[in-house]
């Protein structure tokens, strides 16, 4: 595993993946792999243009791929339903789910059902999104879901007092919170799967620091803009280094659930995948399972599928 590249990832013909956020960065480079590997991939993009660009990248780079488009906004949870109604009416199957969409340390913004933004794109909508799609996974021998968090959730904690945090913002603390969920979220998951006796599984990774979009959509100052510009081709690997890790958590066969991969060298800031062992000590089960239940709460998401097993 010291020097895995998507050389490395087994043949997907006849698999069928989704990916949000699949319009750049990470998610671009992910359904690049994945279809060049003869995948089936379902382009999930807020920005349906954004995402025909991109789906003309990959009809150049690979010419035998089948991709697919729908439209998604983490930001609306009537958007996801009508995402996950889309794919449930139209797909047999889904072996891998890539929750890889994410926004990060923007100025306090709201989704369109009153979250703040980065809780409730980064965490809540990809929660619902699972829950919608589980009957689809479930059905799916050896399913996969694979969750992006951050090492941002390193300064991240879940503050139930205020989740949208209306008394006080800071961008990044907002973002480091939503991190966190989801990794709380991945590992939950799988907990929960494992429990009802499933054959799908539950993995979180993450990028390290890559050099996308993200960082430059989030500067909020020309200074800011200025650093990202100039360091981050220094101290970043590339996004297509940064999406192995997810891409190892959705395809190696040493993937049994639970796990959370990230680059292996610099702390983990940069290098080919590694699985991090001491990630479980970041699992705290009172925390997690309350921040399930508020989930479910908020978006309306009962994951029924998986309590009719248990």
């Amino acid at each position: 595993m010291s020097r895995w590249t998507t050389n490395d990832i087994p043949d997907l013909h006849g698999r069928t993946a989704l990916v949000t956020g699949a319009n750049s960065g990470l998610g671009l480079e992910t359904c690049l792999a994945l279809a060049a590997k003869g995948a089936h991939v379902i382009m999930a993009s807020r920005n349906l243009e954004k995402a025909r660009q991109a789906l003309s990248i990959i009809a150049t780079k690979v010419p035998s791929a089948s991709p697919e488009l729908v439209q998604l906004d983490l930001a609306s949870l009537a958007s996801i339903r009508a995402c996950a109604a889309s794919i449930l009416n139209h797909h047999q199957h889904l072996d891998l789910l890539f929750n890889n969409a994410g926004v990060m340390a923007i100025p306090r913004q709201e989704t369109q059902d009153g979250f703040e933004m980065q809780f409730g794109t980064n965490h809540l909508g990809h929660f619902a999104l699972t829950g919608l799609l589980l009957p689809l996974l479930l059905a799916t021998p050896g399913s996969r879901v694979i969750t992006t968090t951050s090492m941002a959730r390193r300064f991240g904690r879940i503050n139930f007092n205020d989740l949208n945090r209306t008394q006080a913002y800071n961008r990044w603390e907002a973002y480091g919170q939503s991190k966190v969920a989801n990794l709380l979220f991945a590992f939950e998951l799988q907990k929960r799967l494992a429990a009802a006796g499933t054959q799908t599984i539950s993995v979180a990774a993450h990028p390290g620091y890559a050099n996308t979009n993200l960082q430059s959509n989030s500067a909020t100052s020309r200074f800011e803009a200025i650093g990202y510009k100039l360091f981050g081709p220094i101290l970043a690997q590339s996004a297509a280094m940064g999406a192995l890790p997810q891409l190892y958590a959705g395809t190696s066969p040493d993937i049994h659930g639970g796990e959370l991969v990230g680059p292996g060298s610099l702390g983990g800031l940069r290098g080919y995948p590694k699985i991090e062992r001491q990630a479980q000590r970041e699992y705290d089960p009172v925390t997690a399972a309350r921040l399930w239940e508020v989930s479910t709460d908020l978006t309306g998401v009962d994951y029924a599928a998986l309590q009719a097993r248990t």
